[in-house]
């Protein structure tokens, strides 16, 4: 079910992805008098089709999903009744050329904007960025972190949640450098900590950098006590209820929720007795934690959750949320923001400094696809947003056979005064069907790797 729960969720996100693409490229083109003869969501064998308008372009659905097409009249591709010619895509001037095949990638931009501006609108919930105690000799022990720090500023920047705190870390964590925290302790006094990330390694910085660096989110530990019990767990098999606390296991003392689970957890189909306290009554009940799954490790389970403490959840969550005029303005920063880290992270692969197992292909992205679905709709948008970002980056690569190789030879062509020789884009094609081979190669080896490792 969760296998067809994730494809479902992969095929939806690049049916709405290459869909505004491609109809940035046609819409643009309608608007330039192009006529446009077939719009593909998909390539190879086509599914279904059907003419519609006085064009009668065909809108066609194909059998593999992992891309689109708008084609044009071209007479580079095919004979041109002479009454068409003026319609023809090669006639038109190389500004009208250029703004047809950039459309797509903006159309990408602009549905990321649209899903930011719907996320920042209705409020993404966060957490404020409280800090635990760093691990022994991290670099933020060094600079004298304490559990329960608030970070209020990162460089001068203002932080609001974690998300924003990885986030700016990570591109500080690229340069090598040091950054300034600026946090408030419990009793609300600011202190200033530095943060030297000069001895982070490429593979720490791929990871976890956060562990690396040793900042980690604050958080309570709750009490062993049930908050909620599943229906069909072994809790509830066993007769546990919500409210319930677990006193001891085996006659041993329990201090709080993290000691219980780790008990569970290392005991898959082992029996246990837990000294249950309900109400004014202590009793004990036998509980055998089922055995599941978890990556390559058995672990057990009981179906059960804490039951937290709401002032202390209050005090750590937020609300990242603004007006829709300055949620307009914060959709497209963010936007701009990702596009040009996406372009720094690719750089730095270039150059080396960033591995290239970074790269995704289409498996890790159904994963992930599936994954954010599940979280709910907020957390797919913002997989949207970000997938969406990449493929207008993506296409804008100066790469012949992407968007970006096109406009490069219309740049060549302004800058000439002439189009770029058949010839010359013969070799480019060429050129551009290896990289596209190579990249696709490297981002099924990495999808395979991750598959093999998890």
């Amino acid at each position: 079910m969760n296998g067809l729960f994730t494809v479902a969720s992969f095929i939806f996100a690049l049916a709405i992805l290459i869909t505004f693409h491609e109809f940035g490229h046609y819409l643009v083109a309608r608007l330039c008098n192009v006529r446009v003869l077939r719009f593909s969501l998909g390539f190879g064998k086509v599914l279904y089709s059907r003419r519609v308008g006085r064009d009668q372009t065909e809108w066609a659905l194909a059998a593999i999903p992992l891309g689109g097409y708008v084609k044009m009249l071209d007479e580079q591709e095919g004979p041109v009744a002479p009454q068409e010619a003026a319609r023809a895509f090669n006639r038109q001037s190389v500004g009208k050329r250029f703004a047809i095949v950039a459309a797509g990638p903006i159309a990408n931009f602009l549905l990321a904007i649209a899903f930011y501006w719907v996320l920042f609108v209705a409020g993404i919930p966060a957490m404020k960025p409280y800090l635990a105690a760093p691990a022994e000799g991290s670099p933020a022990a060094i600079a004298g972190v304490q559990s329960g720090e608030l970070v209020r500023k990162l460089d001068g920047v203002v932080v609001s949640s974690w998300q924003d705190l990885r986030w700016n870390l990570l591109e500080q964590a690229m340069k090598h450098g040091q950054v300034t925290l600026e946090v408030e302790d419990p009793r609300g006094h600011t202190a200033f900590k530095i943060l030297d990330l000069s001895s982070l390694q490429t593979d720490e910085i791929e990871a976890s950098f956060l562990d690396a660096i040793g900042l980690m989110p604050f958080r309570p530990v709750p009490k062993p006590v049930f908050g909620r019990v599943m229906e069909g767990g072994a809790a509830a098999a066993a007769g546990l209820k919500a409210g319930d606390e677990i006193v001891a296991i085996d006659s041993k003392p329990l201090a709080n929720w993290d000691g219980l689970v780790d008990i569970v957890r290392t005991s898959p189909e082992k029996k246990l007795t837990l000294s249950v306290r309900r109400g004014e009554n202590l009793m004990e009940i036998p509980l055998t934690p089922v055995l599941a799954a978890e990556g390559k490790k058995n672990v057990g389970k009981i179906g059960a959750a804490p039951r937290m403490d709401e002032k202390e959840n209050a005090r750590l969550l937020t609300t990242i949320q603004y007006p829709a005029g300055e949620a307009v303005v914060k959709a497209v920063g963010k936007t701009w923001e990702t596009s040009i880290f996406s372009l720094k992270m690719l750089g730095k692969m270039l150059t080396g400094d960033i591995s290239w197992k970074n790269l995704s292909g289409p498996i890790t992205i159904a994963d992930y696809a599936g994954q954010s679905a599940q979280l709910g709709w907020m957390s797919y948008i913002t997989f949207l947003a970000l997938i969406s970002i990449s493929l207008g980056v993506m296409n804008l690569l100066p790469v012949p056979l992407l968007d970006g190789g096109h406009l490069m030879y219309y740049t060549a062509e302004i800058i000439k005064g002439s189009p770029v020789s058949a010839h010359a884009m013969e070799i480019g094609s060429r050129i551009g069907i290896f990289l596209l081979l190579c990249l696709t190669a490297f981002a099924f080896y990495n999808d395979i790797n991750r598959l093999l490792l998890n």
